[in-house]
């Protein structure tokens, strides 16, 4: 069959790469075509355009590029008229990928949608159109089952595909050696993969790098930019910056400071203490904090329903503020293995690896059922 997949950031890169890989399994005679980034395309296919000129986040962020963002929109969906796909998977990116699923619905091409949109955290109402234009939407949290089922939407489970691409990675036993890493405990900086992220987190956090010269500070590097991007930042200062090593970082980390998303519940899975962090235009920060209606922005914290990592935002988010909550992560003992207990009871609600496997295993049920 022909599957065209739409990932618009990182974080859907890793999961659609995971994605493609379990669908060959099933269907060897999978064809690919998508918008996605590196480590899908080294699954195979045709990659149509990267995540790196796509991803926009914040309300200013997207009114200042909306020109580019409806042009994408409107060659995804040339594309996708052109290819006449089999099966369509669009992998969470909400903003771009629902109005690529309501063309889709129009054109009568069954929508499967992996990484349910976070409804649940401002205008629940959307689920009505959610509902209208998704033919199958696989859920990787464990309380939106119960969420869209209070909307009347039956829903499939899968479990998180973090698991999966956790459970797949091997350590590079000579990571330490190789990165001139063995003299200091490393506190790993993850300032996430767009650049108003990167913007706006690098600075602080480099500045509370200054605070502790005894540990080895390290930047995992985002895919869609290089060591000479990271450069202008670090102004000299030796703080390595790694790509392609964020799971080996994590791997070694002592402690670790982490942009809101994805990365969060990554750290946590790896049993690294944290201390969470973001920032972002004023103006997307005030509405954005007049319309979400949820109590924790980082995964760790919303799916534990407690806040058991400190998440530090906007005014709030200071190299005093970060320097403070690292010193009672790496300082007080108490405080540290609390932490860690809660992680683990974080463990138990992830359940088990299998994600990926098991979406895929629906996705072609239903198309062939189809």
């Amino acid at each position: 069959m022909k599957y065209y997949l739409v990932a618009g950031e990182a974080s859907g890169d890793l999961h659609g790469a995971n994605l493609m890989k379990e669908l060959t399994k099933l269907d060897p005679q999978a064809e690919f075509r998508f918008f996605g980034g590196d480590l899908m395309q080294a699954e195979g296919g045709t990659l149509v355009k990267h995540y790196a000129d796509m991803a926009f986040m914040g309300f200013f962020e997207v009114a200042a590029n909306l020109r580019t963002i409806l042009k994408n929109l409107a060659f995804c969906k040339l594309d996708i008229a052109n290819y006449h796909p089999d099966v369509l998977i669009l992998i969470d990116f909400p903003g771009f990928n629902l109005k690529i699923a309501a063309f889709a619905k129009e054109n009568n091409l069954p929508v499967n949608y992996y990484i349910s949109p976070k409804v649940w955290a401002w205008n629940q109402k959307r689920v009505l159109k959610i509902k209208r234009i998704v033919d199958h939407l696989f859920c990787i949290l464990p309380f939106e089952v119960d969420f869209y089922k209070e909307w009347g939407m039956e829903v499939d489970y899968v479990g998180n595909p973090l698991l999966d691409a956790i459970a797949d990675f091997k350590p590079d036993a000579g990571f330490l050696n190789k990165n001139k890493l063995t003299a200091k405990k490393i506190i790993a900086l993850l300032p996430g993969s767009r650049k108003q992220e990167i913007n706006y987190l690098l600075p602080d956090m480099i500045a509370v790098a200054n605070q502790y010269p005894d540990y080895q500070f390290v930047i995992a590097g985002a895919p869609s930019f290089n060591s000479e991007y990271y450069q202008q930042y670090l102004n000299g200062k030796p703080i390595p910056v790694l790509f392609d090593a964020t799971y080996d970082i994590l791997s070694n980390a002592h402690a670790a400071v982490v942009a809101s998303g994805t990365a969060t519940l990554e750290t946590a899975l790896f049993n690294v203490p944290q201390v969470v962090v973001y920032k972002g235009n004023p103006i997307s920060i005030t509405i954005a904090r007049m319309l979400v209606k949820i109590k924790h922005i980082s995964l760790v914290n919303l799916i534990m329903n407690s806040g058991i990592v400190k998440e530090l935002i906007q005014q709030n988010c200071t190299p005093a503020t970060i320097g403070a909550e690292l010193d009672l992560i790496l300082n007080n003992k108490t405080y540290h293995e609390n932490m860690l207990a809660n992680y683990d009871k974080l463990d138990e609600k992830m359940g088990t690896p299998g994600a990926s496997a098991k979406t895929a295993r629906l996705i072609v049920k239903y198309a062939t059922k189809k």
